[in-house]
């Protein structure tokens, strides 16, 4: 470690010698606290002139650690003296390493032999003291040698402080009885200590939801991150007594390649964390929405036509991440055979002439296998999906893989063999996710469809989507695979039903894996990606047919959802339109598949019963429509008289007669039938005949057909109804998923909102029902209430997004009614500013398709004037988009 400190200081230059640096503690003696502090103030000022002018990561860190052990030793000595027996000073944890970062703790340990920490605990205690005086954050533990060896042996993090330490200052003959007393045959042996640290690595992978492809990934803690490369140097210490990555190496445990690639990676996540503190100006490991932009520009990258300066960054962080993964597993995997098995393999058992299995794991008969037929890196990956009590790859067939997959070159690539072996892995099904998976980890993925590798470790800038695409689509197959399996048709029952009808299941697979690949190219993603799918189909051997399906499910993999959630779907005309689009009922089923999959692909929050409901919805009336001939659409008068005869079926035995719900409905436009199902209509029926003038508004809360919580408002009509209802839920934190509103003829409203907590969960029962109901009837009942101001603070995470507001007209010349598509920054209160606006313009609501996509609320308002007509003045819509523009942008930025 002396030589990599002493390496580091000629690298960072001349002024961090030791010399200088005890010239500078020593220049003040009257004030030795200014001294100390100005000195640790020019030593991180200079790191971070060195980390501008693009200086080696590893020699900052070092440096770092340099600067603090000659802050510390001077600091020693002005305590106690040189030769105290009996009291040593020992750097530990990261510290220990050598590896500081600008505002990194300090991790020391005070080894003492009993009594010489009586003798001196006064000039001890001013020492550490002295050490907060000057901003050194240090984290202290006292302790002889017997209570080092009692904690250790209780506590892996101990020992692991303990044998990654370095001696300072004091009795160095205290920290070499230290070490004598630590080493594997008194504590912790090397089988114990290395199952140990696996453990407590999985642990940490748990609580990262074993993934480091997380929106804002901790550097340090999460798979892939600092912390994989410093299991595997703990682990190399204690079984091979080696110090440093260069020892394995040295002893054949470590390629040339391999070591280049840790120190590569350690290096880019060393220079990650140091942005970090110099951003921050305090000890931070996570990659924040707000410090990911700015730690883009400090590594120099700049927004493109393609992709945005953070994106580029956050692509090589992935892609560096899952590289270090890649071979912690295969280390690790390779120090489980040297230390748990040693020379008690099991025996090999051919699988053919280029594999065979031994014990739990596949691995390859020849060094040369991959060089000699690469097809065979595709073969591998087939024969775990064809053996599927194997358990993995072996770590020297890992190596291999590795060290051989930049030959899929396109010769490879176009063998017809290589061809039929990949093809064969997406007919088999069982499995294909898992060894997707292993050949995305292991870099075969990306060779073998360079289209895929471009979008591997790709991310985007938003809260929408939580993985990189690569991760993402291959979640996409996953959800797939899940429909298709007995033991999971609880999460999706109509999706497993539907799934076990399907005539080629793989058509449905490849669609999955290909509907984002073109992300990041430029131009529409849907249409590149039509092209790449088709042409793929092709190549591997199907039909014309089949890939056609496929290349038709890939260019419209974000109709039916665009669809549900933007479009006015109770509308039989929108239901046909989509219908002729999907033109036949063996595509809705791929596509209905492949949009569910999607959606829980994409963002956990972004699934619930609510969107589940729409879905199915425009699934069964498009069915219908198609099972009709689309020469003979549904009218939406049959739909509604259709809706009143269910309803009334429901309402069978309730005291409800015909002739009272017709005497009601009788006052309701068709447009309440369509957009309520029955078991709304028998809801809402007993209600209203039953509602006394006086006790109006009625508000009824409850959960129906799977919708979530519905609210739903009856009551005589009044201005800002509609901003007044929105704010009120905002206030109460919930989130609005979707409003339809209806008048009657006589002066009444009928409107229904969908709503959940404001974290995606579910709204319990009981209390807040109440809440709910309270809080609306106590405003709406009140005519002097005209505004509800919503105190609730926009999220950190939103305030780091800029979306600036979009405002566009069209015209519904069905529903004779002006359609307003706004995409603007989420926030709470928004749809009740809308409303607002709405309202003192004198526009009157039809409906809403609320639909908040990450940071930004993408939402459609069904708009008229105060006859009911669509607005068909140009200047009246302009002004309209200028005042939203003008009020939301500048809502946003307060």
């Amino acid at each position: 470690m002396g030589a990599e400190l002493d390496l580091a200081e000629d690298e960072a230059a001349a002024v961090f010698s030791a010399r200088k640096i005890r010239a500078r503690l020593r220049a003040d003696t009257v004030k030795p606290i200014v001294a100390f502090r100005d000195t640790l103030a020019w030593g991180r000022d200079r790191l971070y002139g060195l980390f501008d002018e693009g200086q080696p990561a590893d020699s900052l860190v070092h440096a770092r650690a340099h600067i603090v052990d000659e802050v510390l030793r001077e600091a020693w000595l002005r305590a106690l003296p040189e030769t105290l027996a009996g009291v040593t000073l020992v750097a530990v944890g990261g510290y220990g390493r050598g590896e500081l970062l600008p505002h990194s703790d300090i991790d020391i340990l005070l080894l003492h032999a009993g009594d010489a920490l009586d003798q001196h605990r006064g000039a001890l205690e001013r020492f550490t003291a002295f050490l907060w005086d000057i901003g050194l954050e240090v984290g202290q533990s006292v302790r002889t040698v017997d209570e080092c060896v009692s904690e250790a042996a209780k506590d892996i993090t101990v020992i692991t402080n303990l044998i990654e330490s370095r001696w300072l200052i004091g009795d160095a003959s205290l920290y070499a009885q230290m070490q004598a007393a630590l080493t594997p045959d008194k504590v912790w042996p090397v089988g114990e200590f290395f199952r140990a640290k696996r453990e407590e690595q999985a642990a940490r992978y748990r609580k990262y939801d074993d993934t480091g492809y997380k929106l804002e990934p901790n550097v340090k803690e999460s798979p892939g991150g600092l912390r994989d490369i410093h299991t595997i140097g703990w682990v190399a210490k204690r079984h091979f007594g080696a110090q440093t990555l260069h020892e394995l190496r040295e002893r054949g445990f470590l390629t040339k390649n391999e070591c280049d690639e840790l120190f590569a990676g350690q290096d880019f996540l060393w220079r990650v964390r140091f942005a970090l503190h110099m951003i921050t100006g305090r000890r931070e490991d996570r990659l924040l929405f707000d410090h990911q932009i700015k730690v883009a520009g400090l590594f120099g990258y700049v927004d493109t036509d393609k992709n945005r300066a953070v994106e580029q960054f956050m692509q090589l962080y992935y892609r560096t991440i899952k590289s270090l993964s890649c071979l912690n597993d295969m280390l690790l995997q390779l120090f489980d055979d040297a230390i748990l098995h040693g020379d008690q393999q099991p025996p090999a058992v051919p699988l053919n002439a280029r594999f065979q299995t031994r014990g739990a794991y596949i691995e390859a008969r020849d060094e040369e296998v991959f060089r000699k037929q690469p097809a065979a890196l595709i073969e591998i990956f087939l024969l775990l999906q064809q053996n599927p009590k194997l358990a993995g790859i072996s770590a020297a067939t890992v190596r291999l893989i590795l060290r051989d997959n930049r030959l899929l070159t396109q010769e490879a690539r176009e063998d017809s063999r290589a061809r039929g072996l990949f093809i064969e892995m997406f007919r088999h099904g069982a499995g294909l996710t898992r060894n997707l998976r292993r050949m995305n980890r292991y870099g075969v993925l990306g060779r073998y469809l360079p289209a895929f590798g471009k979008v591997v470790g790709l991310m985007q800038y938003d809260l929408f989507h939580t993985l990189t695409v690569d991760e993402h689509s291959l979640y996409v197959v996953r959800n797939v695979r899940r429909m298709a399996l007995p033991r999971f048709a609880h999460e999706l029952p109509f999706c497993n039903e539907l799934f076990g009808k399907l005539e080629k299941p793989k058509l449905l697979y490849i669609a999955a894996f290909f509907h984002d690949m073109c992300k990041g190219s430029g131009g529409d993603h849907s249409e590149l990606g039509l092209l790449e799918a088709r042409k793929f189909c092709l190549d591997h051997g199907l039909s014309h047919a089949d890939a056609e399906i496929v290349g038709w499910l890939v260019k419209n993999h974000l109709t039916m959802s665009l669809t549900a959630q933007r479009a006015d779907i109770s509308d039989p005309e929108v239901v046909t339109a989509f219908a002729r689009k999907v033109a036949a009922r063996e595509r809705l089923d791929y596509l209905f598949l492949l949009t569910v999959a999607d959606i829980r692909a994409t963002n956990p929050a972004l699934w619930n019963s609510w969107r589940a409901t729409l879905l199915t919805d425009l699934y069964r009336s498009t069915a219908r429509a198609l099972e009709r001939g689309l020469d003979n659409p549904l009218q939406a008068s049959d739909i509604a008289t259709e809706a009143q005869i269910a309803a009334l079926e429901i309402l069978k035995g309730s005291g409800v007669t015909p002739e009272q719900a017709r005497a009601v409905w009788a006052r309701f436009e068709s447009d309440y039938f369509l957009r309520h199902s029955p078991q709304e209509l028998a809801w809402h029926l007993p209600e209203i005949i039953n509602a006394k003038p006086e006790e109006l508004p009625l508000i009824l809360v409850s959960m129906l057909d799977g919708r979530g919580t519905t609210v739903f408002v009856y009551t005589p009509d009044r201005d800002h109804l509609f901003g007044l209802s929105t704010g009120v839920l905002a206030r109460l934190g919930l989130n609005i998923l979707d409003a339809r509103i209806n008048t009657t003829a006589d002066g009444f409203t009928l409107d229904s909102y969908v709503v959940m907590e404001g974290d995606g969960s579910a709204i319990s029962q009981g209390h807040r029902f109440e809440e709910i109901r309270d809080s609306l009837h106590r405003v709406l009942a009140d005519p002097n209430i005209s505004v509800v101001d919503v105190n609730r603070r926009t999220s950190q995470k939103l305030k780091h997004f800029d979306t600036p507001t979009d405002v566009s007209f069209s015209l519904d010349k069905v529903r004779n009614r002006t359609i307003l598509e706004l995409v603007t920054a989420d926030r709470p209160g928004l749809l009740s500013m809308i409303g607002r606006i709405f309202q003192k313009r004198g526009l009157l609501l039809d409906a809403a398709k609320i639909g908040t996509i990450g940071e930004r609320a993408e939402d459609v308002f069904f708009i008229t004037d105060a006859d009911h007509k669509p607005i068909s003045d140009p200047s009246q819509l302009d002004e309209l988009r200028e005042v939203l523009v003008r009020t939301l942008d500048h809502n946003s930025t307060h």
